[in-house]
């Protein structure tokens, strides 16, 4: 039976997709080893990349199906689109859109985290089999944030970003765009520690393309270094973002976000080999493939004893 249209998206177009049935599974069996990867599966009218492609319910569960079995190690649902100038979405239109896709996905048996900015879906999206919050709202998250993930004890991505999305372009004047994204995160970090969030809860991500313009993202990239020496799980999230396109400009013109895949895997690559925890990304199965490069090319350098 078909799910039939998410509130606020579009109509029902498929059946509903397979899900196999799997016995849940929790954050500790992820792989180790390597960097993980973390499929983006954005349920929107208007992410820069793929909004409204997963429309409804069917299509959402049956990409997500895709990305589980393709080797995904996160599946990461949202609800609202965090491009710069996205309109803001009630959490209730959220929830309908983000909630029976998680359930199908954990009933399959897949490690989810949901990517809101909410408390109230972060709760929700937990309670209906979610391992992770991820939050884009950097220095603006909602008060009650921290209570909550210190509450239900469920790993937090804390994500540098200034300012929302109406204004965070403007918010990119730095001086020391490194030092002070890393300052910044510090304080915040603080905020949750204070909370009674446990440290090991959080994992830090700089924030590529949220109130950055494209030379501060590649500042940030070649400093991987001193975001892993934090003492934190550091996430990445290059995936088919403006300055991958500004980088491939075609005819004066930014290479487009599918065409930007390639760049995306080069940039896991690199963000593997130089310790990064995870990578968000759109296409799983190249960056699955350039992060297990990354890992086999890394031992291939050090001596045997």
């Amino acid at each position: 039976m078909s799910l039939g249209a998410i509130p606020g998206t579009g109509p029902a177009t498929s059946p509903l997709p397979v899900i196999k049935k799997s016995t849940a599974r929790t954050m500790a069996d992820l792989p180790v080893g390597r960097t993980l990867v973390m499929g983006i599966l954005n349920i929107t009218e208007d992410s820069f990349s793929d909004g409204g492609k997963y429309a409804t319910a069917d299509e959402a569960i049956g990409h997500g199906l895709r990305m589980h079995y393709g080797g995904a190690d996160i599946i990461d649902v949202g609800g609202e689109s965090t491009r710069p100038g996205a309109e803001p979405v009630d959490p209730a239109v959220e929830q309908a859109r983000i909630l029976p896709v998680i359930t199908a996905l954990a009933k399959a048996g897949a490690i989810i985290s949901v990517d809101t900015m909410h408390t109230s879906t972060a709760r929700a999206a937990l309670t209906a089999g979610a391992h992770i919050v991820n939050d884009v709202s950097g220095l603006t998250h909602e008060a009650d944030m921290p209570a909550l993930i210190a509450e239900t004890g469920a790993p937090y991505v804390l994500m540098h970003r200034r300012g929302d999305a109406a204004s965070m372009t403007t918010e990119a004047n730095y001086t020391d765009v490194v030092s002070e994204v890393i300052e910044e995160l510090l304080a915040l970090r603080e905020t949750f520690l204070a909370a009674g969030v446990a440290s090991e809860q959080l994992i830090l991500d700089p924030g590529l393309g949220f109130a950055k313009d494209h030379e501060h993202n590649w500042e940030l990239l070649r400093a991987l270094d001193r975001f892993t020496a934090l003492g934190h799980r550091v996430l990445v999230g290059t995936s088919r973002k403006r300055f991958l396109g500004a980088l491939l400009t075609v005819d004066s013109k930014p290479a487009v976000p599918t065409a930007r895949d390639a760049a995306t895997a080069a940039t896991s690559a690199l963000a593997a080999a130089n310790g990064a925890w995870g990578v968000r990304v759109h296409d799983v199965p190249g960056n699955l493939d350039a992060v297990k490069v990354a890992t086999a090319w890394s031992a291939a350098r050090v001596p045997a004893l």
